[in-house]
């Protein structure tokens, strides 16, 4: 799994830091710092944060068919 996150669109809400503690983290007020491996263990925290990112900064790749955001049960809050 990959995460990659568009920081010229990321606003620092911090949803995804809220939700994956482990893969996002907050720099000070604005900057956003995360683990772009992030171990499969994580999976459905980061689908969750990706779902939840209210600019949709975040894009997981490689997450496979079974485990979209749709197919682990994570609905679009965006």
């Amino acid at each position: 799994m990959r995460v990659v996150v568009d920081l010229n669109r990321c606003q620092g809400y911090a949803q995804c830091a809220f939700l994956a503690p482990d893969v996002f983290a907050m720099h000070g007020e604005e900057a956003l710092l995360y683990d772009g491996q992030p171990d499969d263990t994580r999976r459905l925290d980061v689908l969750r944060a990706e779902a939840a990112c209210p600019v949709k900064a975040i894009t997981v790749e490689g997450a496979g068919a079974a485990w979209t955001a749709e197919g682990a049960g994570v609905s679009d809050v965006g």
